[in-house]
């Protein structure tokens, strides 16, 4: 049975990083040919990890070899073709007036594959274009329609938190975030503070709704009258993972505490 080696590696600077196996030592920052679903792929090694926290290493892709000189200057080249590349589609989609913006263009190492993403509104008809840009470049063309999440992945930046945004740090699935998520967590409804870069809804709106839903358990609304050792009195703010209310009550502001609830991670 091979010992694996288990390795951060990534195809960007700051871009998101993927795990391969290896059956050489890799040191850190330097440079490798991986197999990936899409083709062979130049990247850096950028951590080592323990693969002892790695499930089924045997199903992780391959680092093939350490990069040789004659790597890094086909690596070189792929930058710049793709960077030509990306000119022509963005005419030929002028051309055949097609409603899509072209956002990047990348060959697989091997040029086995040459891939654009796109921005579209809609479901757009490509087949043309691609026609076209197979007989330019002769190889296997892909048009990947993406989306204002995906874009903020390929782009990167920073988050308001001064973190990486999570997409294009550490998220492999993006899941679906909803308005009900910021309301459940009691923050103000301002697009500027619960947006992300994307302009969608903030990925990490997720991560404590699930805490939120099992605090506010019991909780009354903002609004809502209730009884209180003092009198009747209306809802007037509330901290959900402390489980307490404050209650107006014959103009006195009384606090109430529920205490914790079963299930909160506090």
């Amino acid at each position: 049975m091979n010992k694996y080696y288990v390795y951060g590696v990534n195809f960007k600077d700051n871009g998101k990083v993927y795990n391969f196996k290896s059956t050489i030592k890799c040191p850190i920052n330097v440079t490798v040919i991986t197999n990936t679903e899409k083709g062979e792929q130049f990247g850096k090694v950028v951590t080592e990890i323990d693969n002892k926290n790695i499930k089924n290493i045997d199903e992780l892709k391959d680092i093939i070899r350490i990069s040789t000189k004659s790597d890094y200057e086909q690596y070189l080249k792929n930058l710049k073709d793709a960077e030509n590349a990306l000119k022509e589609c963005r005419e030929i989609v002028k051309e055949l007036d097609l409603d899509m913006k072209i956002i990047n263009a990348s060959f697989t190492f091997d040029r086995k594959q040459l891939i654009f993403n796109f921005l579209a509104d809609e479901r757009i008809d490509f087949r043309e274009l691609a026609k076209k840009l197979a007989s330019i470049h002769r190889t296997r063309i892909e048009l990947r329609q993406i989306g204002a999440r995906d874009k903020a992945r390929e782009i990167g930046g920073l988050g308001s938190c001064g973190q990486k945004i999570c997409c294009a740090n550490f998220l492999n699935h993006i899941d679906s975030v909803s308005m009900n998520m910021a309301k459940n967590q009691s923050l103000a409804l301002n697009p500027s503070k619960i947006n992300g870069l994307c302009g969608r809804l903030l990925c990490c709106l997720t991560y404590e709704d699930g805490e939120y839903l099992k605090c506010s358990e019991g909780m009354p609304e903002i609004g809502e009258h209730v009884e209180t050792e003092k009198g009747k009195g209306q809802v007037i703010s509330k901290d959900i993972l402390n489980r307490s209310y404050k209650v107006l009550v014959n103009n006195e502001k009384i606090e109430v505490s529920l205490g914790e609830c079963n299930g909160c991670s506090k």
